[in-house]
């Protein structure tokens, strides 16, 4: 199928390129042309109580709340300008906010699923995001974000997560009530979601390429409780230009609550829904109707004092599978100790997990399905390695903090297979090797390291080097190479 914008053609790609590049100059200048304009429309607002304010960038832009810049005393960093810039001089709750960010990596995979692809892979990945957060009041706001991924040098070409040449990443309408404690906002169009620690709904942060979906969530305030309800299709990634549209092979509902039980520790509750016209398991091909009822208590990091911190997750899946039943599960833990007031203020922890697999003489689909989890489950390895299905992992792991604001991560994942008659399967649900003859249950283990450095509050660095060495069941159904993987991360946010 051709697709055509602006006058580009799929098959146009070098002037598909420069009209990109052309795009992002574009945005940089409309930026730096509302530095100077929103001076002028800066409200004056008494400075006799400054307030504490968040100047941290959130995972989903439209979270952040920029409002407190009406008191131009605050502003500090050269991007404030277009982080509050008001409609209306008498409207404080009418106004725009400007995000973006640009991110650089060079990824190279040795050996890649242990030796079925038995070369090193070596390629740069670019991701740009410009946003728009519009507030039309205290009952109206709109929200558009676009995406650029780029993939140059890659064997085999681009994957679906590594290359989108120009779409939107978001584009919603959101009208509601309003109020501090108890409020409900009903938010419709393509929007990314990002519940929990992200085992189950995640945008997909580590691969070049993010997710987002189409429908319609009502997010609710009810005294202690958050609550959100949602019906959406998450969006095929195509490479091309503003060609993504709903995957309507899929289709994705839920409820997610959460609440504050203790001043530190808090819970989720949920109900997941998943229609899948199509899903490929070891037992083979048929129609997926699975529903994950689960629950979370979780507990912080402090970063003042000593103390325990834990993630605690358990669930159940049902449904059907074809003519077969489902029944699966899995239990995720994650504990650790914190001592900030120490030299480097290291944490240690460790993760304890499983998940159910298959055993395919039943008629009874077993294998988890952890449904649109991060890309970067196990860390580094983050697009590729195994994934958390028909899996048990120990995951040990220290983190310290250096000067200058360096942070430097050490792991070790030990993994093995809960249903020998099941195989393994990548992070996000594909199977990669098939259980074949082997009973061997350990998979194999990857030691790894993670250094990041932020050099201010917009530009970080950071360095990933990871090595899955096989285990009896890779040895067993071969190859059974040692995967090794590298990478190198630049970015900038504001």
């Amino acid at each position: 199928m051709r697709i055509e914008f602006l006058g580009i053609s799929n098959g146009n790609s070098r002037r598909g390129a420069d009209i990109i590049h052309m795009g992002r100059i574009a945005c940089l200048l409309v930026g730096f042309a509302l530095l100077d304009s929103s001076r002028i429309l800066a409200q004056s607002v008494s400075t006799d109580q400054v307030p504490e304010v968040s100047r941290k960038y959130q995972l989903l832009r439209e979270d952040e709340d920029w409002t407190f810049l009406r008191n131009p005393e605050l502003k500090q960093d050269r991007w404030d300008q277009i982080k509050y810039i008001p409609f209306h001089r008498n409207a404080a709750s009418s106004y725009l906010t400007i995000a973006g960010e640009a991110r650089e990596v060079w990824e190279q995979i040795g050996n890649d699923n242990w030796g079925q692809e038995p070369y090193t892979n070596g390629y740069l990945n670019e991701r740009y995001m410009l946003s728009f957060d519009f507030h039309y009041g205290e009952h109206i706001s709109s929200f558009v974000e676009l995406k650029s991924g780029l993939n140059s040098f890659r064997d085999g070409g681009p994957r679906p997560i590594d290359e989108k040449k120009l779409d939107f990443q978001a584009g919603f309408l959101e009208v509601g009530t309003a109020g501090s404690t108890n409020w409900v906002k009903l938010r419709t169009g393509r929007q990314e979601m990002e519940y929990g620690s992200g085992r189950l709904i995640d945008v997909r942060e580590g691969p070049n390429v993010r997710l987002s979906f189409d429908g319609f969530k009502i997010k609710s305030n009810l005294n202690a409780w958050k609550i959100d309800g949602f019906a959406m299709r998450p969006d095929l990634d195509n490479p091309g230009f503003f060609d993504n549209a709903p995957n309507h092979a899929v289709g994705f509902w839920g409820v997610y609550s959460t609440r504050a039980l203790t001043k530190s520790i808090s819970m989720d509750a949920y109900y997941l829904g998943l229609d899948r016209k199509r899903a490929t398991f070891e037992r083979g091909t048929a129609r997926e109707l699975r529903h994950t009822i689960g629950s979370r208590i979780y507990r912080a990091q402090s970063a003042e004092k000593a103390g325990w911190d834990f993630d605690d997750e358990a669930l159940w899946q049902f449904g059907t599978f074809g003519s077969a039943n489902i029944k699966a599960w899995t239990v995720a833990s994650d504990t650790g100790y914190s001592l900030p007031n120490m030299r480097l203020k290291p944490r240690f922890s460790a993760k304890a997990d499983i998940s159910s697999g298959d055993n395919p003489q039943t008629n009874s689909l077993g294998t988890f399905n952890p449904l649109f989890p991060m890309g970067n489950y196990f860390g580094v390895l983050a697009t590729t390695g195994p994934g958390p299905l028909n899996f048990v992992d120990i995951h040990p792991r220290v983190q310290t903090q250096l000067p200058r604001s360096v942070t430097v991560s050490t792991d070790w994942l030990f993994q093995w297979r809960e249903n020998v008659l099941d195989g393994v399967y990548s992070v996000p649900g594909t199977l990669i090797r098939a259980a074949g003859n082997s009973r061997a249950r350990y998979v194999g283990d990857r030691p790894g390291t993670e250094v990041r450095w932020q050099a201010d509050r917009h530009i970080w660095f950071q360095a990933d080097y990871g090595v899955f060495y096989p285990g009896g069941f890779l040895k067993q159904t071969q190859p059974s190479r040692n995967l090794n993987y590298w990478a190198l991360w630049a970015g900038y946010k504001f």
